[in-house]
């Protein structure tokens, strides 16, 4: 199975994974099926949202801390439970068409690693199947 390594350098960080999940769609060679793309940390997560404009994933990240301050009255005692809480809420995996060889996304959307509890070297999973019996999924 295909996986992402990712290297974060800030406590929150949204990057713009887009371009490397594309190339590997691309690779394995399905021209039509699904892309499911799954974070397995509980703290950090994936989303699809606006990539032209910087300052969506500025907005996004701010109103998260906002609703999960940094400081709260929480039980988890390693001190990172508002990155647990903001990888719930943004969730951990998105699914996403292909056709045409190519990720069905919308005109602006792009695809974010969401970074909770950096810095840190995380992982992302790929798992590309095709809709056709004569497709191969890439492995």
């Amino acid at each position: 199975m295909p996986r992402l390594a990712i290297r974060t350098g800030s406590k929150v960080e949204f990057q713009d994974i887009t371009p490397r999940v594309q190339e590997l769609v691309t690779l394995s060679g399905v021209k039509s099926g699904v892309c499911c793309i799954f974070v397995p940390h509980t703290t950090a997560a994936v989303t699809v949202n606006e990539h032209a404009d910087p300052s969506v994933v500025r907005d996004v990240a701010q109103r998260l801390d906002y609703l999960v301050p940094q400081r709260g009255d929480y039980c988890h005692l390693e001190g990172n439970a508002p990155a647990h809480i903001k990888a719930s809420l943004v969730g951990s995996s998105e699914t996403l068409l292909i056709d045409g060889g190519r990720l069905l996304l919308g005109t602006w959307q792009g695809i974010f690693f969401c970074e909770f509890d950096g810095p840190r070297s995380r992982t992302v999973l790929i798992k590309i199947m095709p809709d056709r019996p004569g497709d191969k999924p890439l492995s």
